[in-house]
C-alpha cells in the first residue's frame, strides 16, 4: 500500500491527495467525488501524511500503514458507525498492541473510515516505497486531534 501522497488535515473531514505546493502552502485535492481543491498553510493548519501517522502502542507506537495492511489482509471491516465494543474488538485483532486507554473509539472510527476511502484507490494495491520504512521526524498521534 503506497500512502505517501495522502494526507489528513486537522479540522477537515476525510483524506486529501497532495498535488502541489505554492507560496501560500500545500495544494490538496479531496478524495471524494467533488475533488475540491484546498490550499493548506502549515502556519495555521496541521497536516500529516498517512505514512507518518502512528497510533499509541503499549511499547512502541504502531505505524498506521501497518495497521491498514493488517486490515487489508483481514478483508472485512465493521461499519465505522458500529458500537464501541464491536470497533474495539476489531481493532484488538488488527492492532493487538495498541494502548486501549489512549486510543479512543473515535480514533478507531476514523481509521476504519480512512481505510474505506483508500481501499477504492489504485495506490491501495501498490507496493510501499522503500524509503517509507525509514524513520521520520514528523509523526502525528491519532489521539491528538
Amino acid at each position: 500500500m503506497n500512502l505517501k501522497a495522502l494526507v489528513s488535515v486537522t479540522g477537515k473531514p476525510g483524506l486529501f491527495k497532495l498535488i502541489g505546493q505554492n507560496k501560500g502552502g500545500f495544494i490538496l485535492e479531496s478524495l471524494d467525488e467533488q475533488k475540491k481543491k484546498l490550499v493548506v498553510n502549515l502556519a495555521t493548519n496541521k497536516m500529516a501524511t498517512l505514512e507518518d501517522i502512528t497510533v499509541y502502542g503499549l511499547g512502541e507506537d504502531l505505524k498506521l500503514v501497518d495497521i491498514l495492511e493488517r486490515m487489508k489482509e483481514k478483508g472485512t471491516t465493521p461499519d465505522p458507525k458500529s458500537d464501541g465494543k464491536t470497533l474495539r474488538d476489531f481493532f484488538r485483532d488488527v492492532a493487538p498492541d495498541h494502548d486501549e486507554e489512549r486510543v479512543y473509539s473515535s480514533d478507531i472510527k476514523k481509521i476504519i473510515s480512512w481505510y474505506n476511502i483508500i481501499k477504492e484507490l489504485p495506490l491501495f494495491d501498490e507496493d510501499r516505497p522503500a524509503s517509507a520504512d525509514a524513520d521520520t521526524t514528523a509523526t502525528q498521534k491519532t489521539g491528538d486531534d
